[in-house]
């Protein structure tokens, strides 16, 4: 029995055949509509979510399969106190896989050593998002044709992202990618991801502060908010923010294959002008979604 609780849990070759999956679903849908006929995903989100909770619903309807489970803590046992393991050990006996969301960073992996079937980390606090990431990668390959040799702009809140922190430890499992690291200094990418996966790795990266001294080389740009909360005070906060919003004038300065891609929610980090322009592909980003974690459901219940 396999889990998905770090993006580093599959080997870049087995993650190629997640992916060749999910583009074969992308393009024959309906050859898929009964692979998971009787199963059942528990979706179990200890914290809110709109997009990857009902992604996951979508993905596993889609297969033919039926989902139970709840949005949001108060709406389960968390609330009188049970723990991770009893709820996992509890919904296992309901479920044939599970995905889980929890605000508290390793709680999937906790849950994960309980459960009698596959558990899926949907999002762990400020942690890890493997099933983005896994979005993300189909998208990059999707858009530009290949995994390698890329140059890649991280922007906006890189020190809490766990969207970004998933995609960079993945990213670096391929040739040639060329990170560009897009913050303000309260924000810039922990320093365990610079050390552990970036310098001993051996990656090209490097720290900048604005998104126009690097657009004209991007292929990827992948923005996220810049968290007015993250701030300790307001006045840095309001000196920053209008350095960190995509607009049109922004956008002029990208290649003509730049991608734009976004794991949402957006809230003012790209303008709404920026939807009209081809390049930016957040929300075929997620209609992605949906055909690799329907590749991933197969993939852990071992559905050919």
């Amino acid at each position: 029995m396999r889990h998905l609780i770090d993006p580093l849990d599959f080997t870049k070759e087995e993650i190629g055949k997640i992916l060749d999956l999910a583009e074969d679903i992308s393009e024959n849908t309906a050859a898929y509509a009964h692979k998971c006929d009787g199963k059942i995903l528990a979706t179990l989100f200890f914290e809110p979510s709109t997009r990857t909770r009902l992604s996951f619903e979508s993905a596993m309807m889609r297969l033919g399969g039926k989902v139970l489970g709840f949005s949001s803590a108060n709406s389960s046992s968390a609330a009188k106190g049970e723990s991770v393991g009893d709820t996992i050990r509890t919904v296992s006996c309901y479920s044939d896989i599970i995905a889980m969301r929890h605000n508290k960073e390793g709680a999937p992996l906790v849950g994960s050593k309980y459960a009698s079937v596959p558990v899926i980390n949907a999002g762990d606090g400020g942690h890890q998002h493997p099933t983005q990431t896994l979005t993300d990668l189909l998208t990059i390959k999707k858009e530009t044709g290949r995994l390698n040799n890329i140059t890649v702009g991280l922007c906006g809140d890189l020190k809490f992202g766990r969207t970004v922190h998933s995609l960079i430890k993945s990213l670096a499992r391929y040739e040639g990618i060329k990170f560009v690291l897009i913050s303000p200094e309260e924000l810039r990418v922990p320093d365990y991801i610079i050390e552990e996966v970036l310098v001993k790795g051996g990656h090209d990266f490097r720290e900048v502060r604005t998104i126009e001294e690097v657009m004209p080389e991007l292929d990827i740009l992948y923005m996220t908010r810049v968290q007015r909360e993250r701030f300790f005070n307001e006045e840095d906060y309001i000196r920053l923010k209008d350095s960190y919003i995509l607009t049109k004038e922004k956008m002029a300065l990208g290649k003509d294959s730049l991608r734009v891609l976004h794991p949402l929610p957006r809230v003012n980090e790209i303008a709404k002008e920026v939807d009209d322009d081809e390049r930016a592909v957040y929300f075929k980003q997620v209609q992605n979604g949906v055909y690799v974690r329907m590749a991933l459901i197969m993939t852990l219940l071992e559905i050919e």
